[in-house]
């Protein structure tokens, strides 16, 4: 199969890549290099065609999606601090760059799957979020909730097409996907700790630390994705994938320490202090599983333990 990776030198897009080369898909991938890394995807050498280019060049995705037999749309503005660093950038590119993705594949009749993500539910208090919640949002002015509105705006485009237009396309929702080669230079927050701790640096906790979350392995997430484009089912759909081990960030930050028998610290920084303006934050954030469990019978298997470790290896 030709398959094309949109962001296939990102963290998620990358793991993507060594997942299809595996099964002896014929891999070609599309990436600015602006978050991508030319490392994530050195070990691959000559097996993959590598475009450096952008996803809102209309004439060169068209090309790209036409020599292909299915799209993984990974491409996007990533990370809580590129957001609020250049919020008209990033909606561009997580909005009219879909835009373009979605329509080429549209129009070449092409199978698309587009990385969303758990961002979409915003403040809502649910407990697990389940795929049908509604979005919760904060004010306008709050510039981070900018990024779950790009990828609502995707999501929806993504859905009408596919209504109208019988565009073959599945979305998911990533609920704090981690693993090696994700960089904590976008404000994501285990390989920033972990780091830290592998210097015996202070582990800098935002807020009270008291914040819920779930991390799942970046290798369960590309098993979900595999398993999702096996699915005729999957076509139109929407799925959470996520981890499942609920824990807060101050808990996470004495897993990291005591794990890595760091002699760090932990200090705690104000929200304003971390990113400024334009920053909101959530108490929990948990998905419901069930829909992807019961229709391709896919759960997490790697746990917070060795995600710790997989990560500090790949830092150290």
């Amino acid at each position: 199969m030709k398959v094309l990776i949109t962001g296939g030198a990102g963290f998620i897009g990358s793991h993507l890549c060594d997942s299809r080369i595996a099964i002896d898909d014929e891999v070609t991938i599309l990436d600015n290099f602006s978050t991508g890394s030319q490392k994530n995807i050195q070990h691959l050498g000559n097996l993959v065609k590598k475009v450096d280019g952008n996803i809102r060049d209309q004439g060169l995705v068209e090309s790209l999606v036409a020599s292909s037999d299915l799209v993984l749309h990974m491409a996007a503005a990533v990370g809580v601090k590129t957001i609020l660093d250049d919020p008209i950038q990033s909606i561009a590119t997580n909005f009219a760059g879909s835009e373009v993705v979605l329509n080429a594949c549209t129009k070449l009749e092409k199978k698309v799957v587009i990385a969303s993500t758990s961002e979409i539910y915003g403040k809502n208090p649910n407990y697990p979020l389940s795929e049908t919640d509604d979005r919760i949002m904060g004010a306008p002015q709050k510039l981070r909730w900018s990024y779950a509105d790009s990828k609502a705006l995707e999501e929806a485009m993504a859905y009408a097409l596919h209504l109208t237009k019988n565009l073959n396309v599945i979305t998911v929702r990533f609920f704090n996907v981690v693993g090696p080669r994700q960089s904590g230079s976008y404000g994501m927050v285990l390989p920033r700790l972990i780091e830290a701790a592998i210097n015996n640096r202070p582990l800098e906790v935002y807020g009270d630390g008291k914040q819920q979350r779930v991390f799942c392995h970046v290798i369960d997430a590309v098993d979900a994705i595999n398993k999702l484009i096996s699915s005729s089912n999957a076509i139109g759909e929407v799925f959470n994938i996520g981890g499942l081990q609920e824990i807060s960030i101050l808990d996470l930050a004495k897993l990291v320490i005591n794990e890595l028998n760091s002699k760090s610290e932990i200090v705690f920084q104000p929200y304003d202090q971390a990113y400024g303006v334009g920053f909101e934050d959530m108490l929990r954030r948990v998905p419901d599983l069930t829909k992807i469990k019961d229709l391709v019978s896919w759960s997490p298997k790697i746990n917070l333990t060795e995600i710790i470790k997989d990560i500090s290896l790949a830092l150290s």
